[in-house]
């Protein structure tokens, strides 16, 4: 899941130990449940925006590899500025 922009081997684990194991099952779940995953972790994780990663790993999940780099590289941070 390191492919989506703001995962990284640390919070992957936090993912794992909260059963969203692949791509597919982080394309469904909710930014709610995301934000308490890594707010229950500690100070350390809750300063990580998790709104797009659901998004990205949807198109990890289909294999849409050059929509997902371009996705990216309008993020700033993993964040989608446009909607705040």
């Amino acid at each position: 899941m390191r492919k989506v922009e703001g995962i990284g081997p640390k919070i992957e684990q936090l993912l794992h130990d909260n059963g969203i194991l692949n791509f597919k099952q982080l394309s469904k779940a909710k930014a709610t449940k995301l934000k308490k995953i890594l707010s229950d972790a500690g100070a350390r994780y809750k300063m990580h925006d998790p709104t797009t990663w659901p998004e990205q790993a949807a198109m990890a999940a289909k294999g849409e590899w050059s929509k997902l780099k371009s996705y990216q590289d309008f993020l700033k941070g993993g964040v989608d500025t446009s909607k705040k």
